[in-house]
């Protein structure tokens, strides 16, 4: 839901009413994770995905009923893989969609925590006695908005400021003025953290083609340089920002968390082994460094003779990226990006008509399978 904060708040601008259409569950082949939503207007706009196309069609036609007076809706689509034509969800699985009038009081509120990089919870009744649609914003020090019950107001916001803090989205189970031993009532917790961090080092055409591509995935990139002819920011445009200092300099003092993603792309030794020492210290989720097999070897034995350890040398990603026959700089940092993602949900990296099973493993779960990353 994150990508269209833009959406939801011009739409409150706009003054007019419009419904939100929400992924609340997703399992099988289905295309977009819950979470997942799509706004339409009074007048007919309609803003976001919730299938990548499978299903908008009958979901944009429940909004306008719901827009007209009706009550809110959870409405569910696709079977099973084999019956996915019959039901309209050409890629398989099942989504389970709500969809409901916008509550401008909470999302107005929730729009003011994203763009301020504040992290929020937004819960929402999906099924039970419980008014269904119903939404409540959590943050770490404020809420608004009611579920209907003050009891269960209060579990929900107890149990989403745990969730926010693992950034979990999920759906927990109460009864109808919060009881934990009761799961009359579902609610859907959507867990909105700061975008994770990308910083990329070494100002090359190289990073600005990482830059962009980072950018495109939802990191907050920041491209770092010692050379200030080379680090502008009018080189990198999608870079979030750029900085203009000695790169182990800067990473010893930058924040670093188990979402951030590391690309080391200079391959100068006097920059890379001291940065190198540095980042295999953090909690990154992923350190990727660029160069020829050649410059990977000279490079782990100036790391080795330094003191670095077998352990963390494993962590480190040499050459970076994956065998896709890569040769321009666009097509490198599609290679760089593949291997993020494939460490991400730790994917085989063979194609997929090579694999079986489901293609979207883990769509209906309440978190990633690693520890990196999370829209």
């Amino acid at each position: 839901m994150r990508d269209i904060a833009d959406g939801v708040r011009g739409l409150l601008a706009g003054g007019e009413p419009f419904a939100v259409a929400t992924v609340i569950s997703a399992s099988g082949s289905a295309p977009r994770p819950p979470g997942a939503a799509m706004l339409v207007a009074a007048d007919g706009e309609a803003i976001g995905s919730i299938s990548g196309g499978c299903v908008e069609g009958a979901v944009y036609t429940t909004a306008e009923q719901v827009l007209a007076g009706q009550a809110a809706a959870v409405e569910t689509y696709g079977y099973s893989d084999d019956d996915a034509f019959a039901v309209g969800l050409t890629c398989g699985g099942t989504l389970e969609v709500l969809v409901a009038p916008a509550d401008r009081e909470v999302l107005a509120a929730w729009v003011a925590c994203v763009s301020a990089d504040e992290p929020v919870a937004l819960a929402t009744v999906v099924a039970g006695p419980a008014p269904l649609g119903a939404l409540r914003l959590v943050s770490a020090a404020d809420t608004a908005g009611s579920l209907g019950d003050e009891g269960l107001d209060v579990a929900v916001t107890d149990d989403a400021r745990g969730m926010l803090a693992a950034g979990q989205t999920g759906s927990r189970h109460y009864g109808p003025r919060g009881q934990r031993r009761i799961d009359d009532v579902t609610v859907f917790v959507q867990a909105f953290t700061p975008p994770p961090r990308m910083l990329v080092f070494g100002a090359t055409d190289f990073a600005g083609a990482v830059c962009r591509m980072g950018t495109m995935l939802g990191y907050r990139v920041t491209v770092c340089d010692a050379r200030p002819v080379f680090a502008t920011a009018r080189r990198f445009p999608d870079a979030f920002e750029v900085v203009c200092e000695w790169p182990h300099t800067y990473l010893t003092t930058t924040e670093v968390d188990e979402r951030t993603v590391i690309c080391v792309l200079t391959h100068d030794p006097k920059f890379d082994v001291p940065l190198l020492e540095v980042a295999l210290r953090r909690p990154a989720a992923y350190i990727g460094a660029m160069g020829s097999r050649l410059t990977s070897d000279d490079r782990l034995r100036r790391l080795r003779e330094n003191g670095v350890s077998e352990v963390d040398l494993a962590r480190l990603h040499s050459p970076i990226g994956l065998d896709l026959g890569a040769r321009t700089a666009e097509e490198t940092a599609v290679s760089i990006a593949a291997e993020i993602i494939q460490q991400r949900w730790g994917g085989s990296g063979r194609p997929l008509a090579a694999t079986e099973g489901t293609i979207h493993a883990g769509t209906g779960h309440a978190g990633p399978r690693t520890s990196a990353v999370a829209p």
